[in-house]
């Protein structure tokens, strides 16, 4: 779709989905370019950052957050240039991090949500992923609920995406045995290759729990938990007394319509959780831990420059294919840190 840089496209939420997302619970639509007031800056946005939490905004369950509207802009974080500026802190051309605009063109800010992002530090896109929200998530996870020690062996689910890639690294500065779960060979090699974890399971494997045993002869300490469903029922019989579970997603049930066939598991977990107890802690990164942010920022900054720490992206062009590729994102199709590039990097 031709963009007229005089009008906004908005993606927004039509109706609410039943299952997994399709392109018809979206639609496009065009408005006027909003216009700002004293105090106000006009963003453009370059990159939006598609996530799993985003099915559950688009459902009315009730939830740790508000529901997006019906006829509302889809919401997401953004990397936006600064358009025009009627306000004091910031000039046509910065580059900030929002999460008031959402899916589409352009947005009005009071500069409150912003956080102006430097260039030379790093490309703006990454405030998206290992220096922003997922990398965030995957640091206070791992430090403050799982508390690696050096020697423990730490599994982490959905290892090449940007929690669990982050979580995978993480582990091995601090000394951990790491054992990743992903989905498929491209991804494993990746993990082994890049992310320098000491084994890789394929979830896609038949003999994948007889696979992730002999992978954790020593059983396991740590959980990272971003899946859920067959991945955790593999994971459950080996994890050891004391053992530490951030849960951070369980993207295996997020379109279910319905509880899984089988026998009711709740008993086996709950006794689990008493006779080897094990914590397991659930968390929404800003609200319980908005306050270490600038700790996570300093960290991470740093083992990114040395070279500690390794990021994969998955850009897609076009506002108008982000329906899609949340569903593709959902269904474990993305590979990295998945962003849709909206606009152009340049202001002309």
């Amino acid at each position: 779709m031709q963009q007229n840089k005089l009008e906004n496209r908005q993606m927004t939420l039509a109706s609410r989905p039943h299952g997994a997302p399709s392109k018809e619970n979206f639609a496009l639509k065009v408005s006027a370019l909003p216009e700002i007031q004293d105090g106000q800056v006009l963003l453009r946005t370059v990159y939006l950052s598609l996530d799993p939490y985003m099915r559950g905004r688009m459902s009315d369950a009730e939830s740790y957050a508000e529901p997006v509207a019906l006829g509302a802009t889809m919401i997401g974080g953004t990397i936006n240039r600064v358009v025009s500026s009627k306000h004091a802190d910031f000039v046509e051309g910065d580059w900030v991090l929002s999460y008031v605009v959402g899916w589409q063109d352009y947005g009005v800010s009071d500069g409150c949500d912003l956080v102006k992002l430097d260039p030379a530090q790093a490309p703006v896109s990454y405030a998206l992923g290992m220096l922003g929200m997922p990398g965030f998530t995957a640091y206070m996870g791992l430090k403050d609920i799982g508390q690696p020690k050096a020697g423990e062996t730490l599994v982490v689910a959905a290892a090449t995406g940007p929690v669990g890639a982050t979580v995978a690294q993480m582990g091995k500065l601090l000394g951990c045995k790491v054992v990743a779960i992903a989905g498929g060979e491209q991804k494993c090699r990746f993990a082994l290759e890049n992310l320098g974890v000491d084994a890789c399971i394929d979830h896609k494997a038949d003999d994948f729990a007889e696979q992730l045993a002999k992978a954790c002869p020593n059983g396991i300490d740590i959980y990272f938990e971003n899946v859920g469903g067959k991945v955790f029922d593999a994971v459950l019989p080996l994890l050891n007394t004391s053992a530490r579970i951030p849960v951070c997603g369980t993207i295996a049930a997020y379109n279910a319509t319905e509880l899984p066939a089988g026998p009711d598991r709740l008993g086996l977990l709950m006794s689990t959780i008493l006779m080897k107890r094990m914590t397991v802690k659930g968390f929404i990164i800003f609200d319980d831990y908005g306050h270490r942010y600038p700790e996570f920022a300093k960290d991470m900054a740093a083992w990114l420059a040395e070279g500690k720490m390794h990021y994969k992206e998955q850009i897609i062009d076009g506002l108008e294919n982000a329906p899609e590729a949340l569903k593709g994102l959902l269904e474990g199709k993305n590979f990295g840190k998945l962003v849709i590039r909206v606009g152009e990097d340049e202001l002309a």
